[in-house]
């Protein structure tokens, strides 16, 4: 699992098109200030591994960086361009249900951008060293 986390003084995207055709049809967007923004790329050797314990190290990684920025909101952002690997979409939508979960149940705010959606983004971030965080988890 590749994961790309940016500290976002405000975030917000709108549905631009739809790519996967069994997934609910979204129209509205949403905006966040002072966020956690996570782009992630589950990859088809994370299958191989217990769904569990890939949500607990992705949960633990997202929470070790809100704590450094100060933030109790974190969005997940289903992100297919970090690694030519690709879990299911099975898998990847169930991966980011656990961790939402798991952040909520931990004082978290949580969403997800909508899955299996092209999105317009508005990104405004600040220059500093751990507002940006790669990991290969």
């Amino acid at each position: 699992m590749k994961v790309l986390v940016i500290f976002c003084k405000r975030f917000s995207y709108l549905p631009a098109s739809k790519t996967l055709i069994d997934i609910e049809d979204v129209k509205a967007g949403k905006t966040f200030s002072d966020c956690i923004l996570a782009f992630i790329q589950v990859e088809e050797e994370d299958e191989l591994k217990e769904l569990s314990g890939r949500e607990k190290k992705l949960v633990n990684h997202l929470k070790w960086t809100a704590r450094k920025n100060n933030t109790n909101t974190v969005v997940l952002h289903s992100f297919a361009h970090l690694s030519d690997s690709k879990a299911s979409v099975d898998y990847t939508i169930s991966l980011f249900n656990l961790a939402q979960m798991r952040l909520q149940n931990g004082g978290y705010t949580t969403e997800q951008t909508p899955f299996g959606y092209f999105l317009d983004l508005n990104i405004e971030a600040p220059g500093f060293s751990l507002a940006r965080i790669w990991a290969s988890l």
